[in-house]
């Protein structure tokens, strides 16, 4: 996990542990504190998992692009070494 997304989880993370804190100091009934701790923590976990989803697609499009070039230079390389046995034989 790179340090931006560490950053951001940890804002997120903040911002959860605040608005938990405002709902249990907020002067209502138990049954509507309750449903807005459940409707709130429900949209947290929904925003969170989504920024998972989309960091593991970052990470999985970054996987394939390094494996594409390293063939690439592998390739390359290869194409190299067989022009320059061939100019030596």
């Amino acid at each position: 996990m790179n340090t931006k997304s560490k950053v951001v989880l940890g804002i997120l993370g903040a911002a959860a542990a605040g608005v938990v804190i405002g709902l249990l100091i907020a002067p209502e009934k138990g049954t509507d504190m309750r449903k807005k701790l459940k409707k709130t923590t429900s949209d947290w976990a929904d925003t969170l998992t989504n920024l998972f989803v989309k960091g593991k697609e970052a990470a999985d499009d970054a996987a394939d692009e390094v494996h594409t070039k390293a063939r690439q230079a592998r390739s390359t390389a290869e194409d190299k070494v067989n022009r320059m046995k061939e100019s030596l034989g």
